[in-house]
């Protein structure tokens, strides 16, 4: 999403520049200055307002419960704040790599300091070697300055994301998918890993969403389905159930239900 609004602050690491603009309604944080890398509402900072996180938090349509959750990439911090809005015992874990952003979403951004919220720096291939802690979500939407990152996409990486999932955990990926990998081979890596146990969808903005099950994907019926997106749309304040229609109306045969 392109910028129009005026940049209010600048700060430079050794990974390059990191900009905030604002207008009349939000705040935008930018890495390259052409390029949206998260926005914040002002009247309402938990508020998620890409469609592409919207549509992420599908993920939780198919959890009887969250205890832990886990964010690759903070950014401004959306999600997290989002979450830590949403569950009142939830345990949110976000890993990013560049301390000035973590600096950034603090000042500019409002990330709290909760005693819930537990941020790494470190880059998520290297937290995800070492981490023994399990999550029952996993959010994986790394991003640099030149687009996404191709390290969220390779086997070793999606192979330890799968281990530090709870049994009935679940792998969320937002992929906008560029030259350096085909759509097909980017399918074939993720069947392979997560042994075709995958939803996918694809939203405004040329976003596909992948939803990927460490183990099998959960029996739901249509009613249920819509039911369980109502609640999970009360409670976060985000359409999952248009999502939930999506995901029905063109993979509903992954659901076991004739």
């Amino acid at each position: 999403m392109m910028i129009n609004s005026v940049r209010i602050a600048t700060v430079h690491d050794e990974y390059g520049p990191i900009y905030v603009y604002q207008n009349r309604i939000s705040r935008i944080l930018s890495f390259d200055g052409d390029i949206e890398q998260g926005c914040m509402s002002l009247s309402n900072p938990a508020e998620l307002m890409h469609q592409y996180t919207q549509a992420m938090m599908t993920g939780f349509l198919f959890l009887s419960r969250t205890e832990t959750a886990t964010i690759m990439g903070l950014g401004t911090g959306s999600m997290a704040k989002c979450l830590l809005n949403s569950f009142d015992e939830l345990s949110v874990h976000a890993i990013e790599l560049r301390q000035e952003v973590i600096n950034t979403a603090r000042k500019f951004f409002h990330l709290p300091n909760d005693r819930r919220l537990h941020i790494h720096t470190s880059d998520a291939v290297s937290y995800m070697k070492t981490t023994k802690t399990k999550s029952d979500i996993i959010f994986s939407d790394l991003y640099n300055t030149h687009g996404m990152e191709p390290r969220q996409i390779q086997l070793s990486y999606l192979r330890r994301c799968k281990k530090s999932l709870t049994e009935e955990g679940v792998l969320v990926l937002n992929l906008w998918l560029q030259d350096f990998r085909s759509t097909a081979e980017i399918e074939d890596l993720l069947s392979h890993v997560f042994e075709n146990r995958l939803i996918s969808f694809t939203v405004e903005g040329g976003n596909t969403i992948v939803i990927a099950f460490k183990n099998d994907i959960p029996s739901i019926k249509h009613k249920e389905l819509l039911h369980r997106a109502k609640t999970i749309q009360q409670q976060m304040n985000v359409p999952v159930a248009r999502y939930a229609k999506l995901i029905w109306n063109q993979q509903q045969y992954k659901f076991g239900i004739d």
